[in-house]
């Protein structure tokens, strides 16, 4: 038999075994006999939770059936799972849900909570990748609604976990602060995943973060739902290993349910609900379930489960049991089943014909319309204080600029590892939280995913967070959150949810006395190539204000996720061309000074040589105009402070008129800046033999006196610099010789 035809067969012999049941009675019983007015359950209740179920299992067998026919690009279901009908309807529809890929049901019960909801219409709609799709617009079939406070995610690997702990907290924070946010002060946030997904790093890091700030009396009104189906696409998931695993966990409560038993799962989840709201603690809920027709479309399950697991597994199907429970308690008899059974299915099939002949994205700008936010009002304060305009360096005017913007934006939270008491490793956090206090200024455990996840949480529930990573270095294991998470969350919702975050990153090369490949790290392709994120990079004082500044406005005002990379060797640089000069310290520009994105700097006008660079780049670049000059070499110095969303057309209009152009990237030779850079100006008409790269090595960085061997230097700059100036510098002697020849003839005339 064709995959294809065992991928739609297989669910509809799932559908015959509840069609054979509903003839002959024979439904499996529940593992715990609860009575209905034990659980304080209402039989139509009760009839209204399996009809949720009926509809998500609908959902899943037409979505097959339209696949089949090209009408539909997702089939990843929720077979098995839909007990989750009775965890929604546990809870507040205001309570944020960051829903599991396998919780149609918990979506479609949530939408009885708000009049004038279509959920089967509008989880068709996103089957068939509608631009109408009321969610993603039809980017994604995602479960999501900005009425049912259900933000999409996309996530396989429980990369959403992180972001809903963050949430969490926020919430416990918009309490301190005195009100506000996304969400009631009283809501508790759920999120749900599978038990395969459990084990993956985030997840763990994020049961973590939450288990470590409960453990220490911090509110965490949060319900994690582990989703145990046993397998993990076809890896099994050991037998007890989440209960094992999360039983005894520190900080959290440990509830359990038989998910294939609606009582049993409703009773577990207003348990988990009235723990998470009464006492602000997280709750991890442990819903037993099954996998029912393998794990998407595409998956053979055949070809790594044995014909008496799927039997058995099949048997275990949480409608039989629902149907079962039903009868059993005298709410249906079979009758009233197969009916319901039936006018869900042919409601399924008549919308999705509907659905399938709405109009579809054709066009890249269709596609890439939600990649920006839309932009909302600002709630900044005028700045009352006075300046200190006496020059300094980096870090010191970065501290007195984060100090106004904490002062201006009352809604503004500080989060890092030892950026408090400790006021930074470079000292730019300084005396941030005995100023503001700890619960604006948050010193967080160390782990980067938490960190990021804490941040997106957090803006997501109407604050703005300024995120601090400490070494570059350290970016790379968390990196999934700005690419998988704070970067995408606006492009999946339309526009309707947006994460605004700013996170400083200390980085690139060049420190003294403490070096090495984690302390210095030139590799920012993957922050480069992320759609929408905005990085940042000052080379001085003055401009470290004003893109920060910059940066915080777009976090605010367009819910942008801005980077903010700062050179660490030029933190503390005082002195430009020789010790005590001081040229390396500048006068705050003051809380109004901003630089526009794609914006770029400019020293000097020479017209011989461009240099075209930024962060460390520029103060290398400096020294070296200096000895070029006293060479005879006229130059400028183009700095980018941008590197996304670079203006190429100012760029250009910035080198045009230079006869050589070098760009000078600290950042290895592939994957850097310098790339895009040659490209654009290629693409505008400079000739190649007048484009020059002097990059760093594709090496990492070693420690000791080797540290900057494999980076450019200012030596390097000059020598670049003399060999591009020579022929113009010929050409101007030659004629200033032809000049004097000419004067001479005149003069003897």
């Amino acid at each position: 038999m064709a995959a294809l035809e065992f991928h739609v067969l297989e669910p509809l012999s799932q559908e015959q075994r509840f069609l054979s049941a509903l003839r002959t009675g024979d439904w499996p019983a529940s593992e715990r006999a609860w009575r209905i007015d034990e659980v304080d359950l209402t039989p139509a209740e009760l009839i209204e939770l399996f009809e949720t179920q009926l509809m998500s299992r609908h959902l899943d067998l037409h979505a097959r059936r339209l696949q089949a026919r090209g009408e539909a690009f997702y089939t990843i279901g929720s077979a098995g799972h839909e007990g989750n009908a009775a965890i929604a309807r546990a809870f507040r529809h205001t309570d944020p849900a960051f829903l599991h890929y396998r919780d149609a049901a918990f979506l479609l019960q949530r939408s009885r909570s708000v009049p004038g909801q279509t959920p089967l219409w509008d989880l068709l709609l996103s089957f068939a990748a509608s631009a109408e799709d009321p969610i993603s617009g039809g980017r994604h079939k995602v479960l999501g609604s900005k009425a049912l406070h259900v933000p999409p995610q996309t996530s396989t690997i429980a990369s959403h976990l992180p972001k809903a702990m963050g949430a969490s907290y926020g919430i416990g924070l918009w309490r301190r602060l005195g009100g506000g946010g996304e969400w009631p002060a009283d809501s508790v946030v759920i999120c749900s995943f599978g038990d395969a997904s459990f084990n993956h790093s985030t997840a763990q890091g994020a049961l973590n973060a939450a288990g470590w700030a409960a453990y220490q009396g911090i509110p965490m009104p949060l319900v994690m739902v582990c989703e145990d189906n046993g397998i993990g696409i076809s890896t099994p998931t050991p037998k007890g290993w989440i209960e094992a695993s999360m039983r005894a966990r520190p900080g959290f409560h440990y509830l359990s349910c038989d998910g294939l038993d609606l009582l049993d799962t409703w009773h577990a989840a207003r348990e988990a609900e009235r723990i998470a709201r009464r006492h602000r603690q997280p709750v991890f809920l442990h819903m037993r379930c099954v996998r029912l027709f393998g794990h998407a479309g595409s998956d053979a399950q055949q070809a790594y489960l044995a014909p008496a697991r799927i039997k058995a597994d099949e048997a275990r199907d949480p409608l039989l049991v629902s149907a079962g429970l039903l009868q059993r308690h005298g709410v249906l008899d079979t009758d009233a089943i197969g009916a319901l059974y039936h006018s869900v299915a042919e409601r399924v099939a008549y919308v999705a014909e509907e659905a399938i002949r709405r109009p579809k994205l054709e066009t890249a700008e269709q596609v890439m319309t939600s990649i920006v936010p839309p932009i909302r009002a600002s709630r900044a304060r005028s700045w009352q204080g006075e300046v200190d305009a006496t020059p300094a360096p980096m870090a010191k005017l970065l501290n007195q600029a984060l100090i106004r913007l904490m002062a201006r934006y009352p809604h503004l939270v500080m989060a890092g590892e030892d950026i408090g008491r400790k006021g930074g490793v470079y000292g730019v956090t300084q005396r941030l939280q005995a100023q503001f206090g700890p619960h604006r200024v948050i010193d967080t455990l160390l782990d980067e995913q938490s960190i990021l996840g804490l941040g997106i949480g957090l803006g997501q529930n109407g604050l703005v967070p300024i995120l601090e990573i400490q070494f570059l270095a350290y970016l790379h294991n968390a990196e999934d959150q700005l690419r998988g998470e704070a970067a995408t969350l606006s492009f999946f919702s339309n526009g309707q949810y947006t994460n605004p975050m700013v996170v400083r990153i200390a980085g690139l090369g060049y420190q003294k006395g403490f070096g090495g490949h984690f302390h210095n790290d030139n590799a920012i392709a993957v922050l480069r190539d992320i759609p929408g994120l905005l990085v940042a990079c000052p080379s001085n004082a003055a401009d470290a204000v004003g893109l920060l500044q910059e940066a915080v406005r777009l976090a605010e005002e367009e819910q942008r996720v801005v980077v903010v990379l700062e050179p660490i060797a030029l933190y503390h640089a005082r002195d430009l061309h020789e010790e005590g000069d001081q040229q390396w310290c500048f006068a705050d520009p003051g809380p109004e000074h901003r630089l526009p994105m794609g914006e770029p700097g400019q020293w000097g006008e020479g017209r011989q040589l461009a240099i075209l660079t930024y962060g460390n780049g520029v103060y290398l670049s400096r020294q070296a105009a200096a000895r070029l000059e006293a060479e005879g070499v006229e130059a400028r110095i183009v700095d980018l402070r941008w590197l996304t969303g670079i203006d190429h057309d100012e760029v250009y209009r910035r080198v045009e008129g230079c006869e050589q152009i070098l760009v000078v990237d600290e950042c290895r030779r592939s994957g850097s800046p310098s790339e895009e850079l040659v490209t654009a100006l290629v693409e505008r008409g400079v000739a190649g033999e007048r484009l020059h790269r002097l990059t760093a090595e594709d090496s990492f960085i070693p420690l000791g006196r080797a540290a900057t061997v494999t980076l450019p230097s200012v030596a390097a700059i000059v020598e670049q610099g003399l060999r591009l100036a020579s022929p113009s510098m010929k050409r101007n002697e030659a004629a200033v010789k032809t000049a004097d020849k000419v004067s001479a003839g005149s003069n003897e005339a």
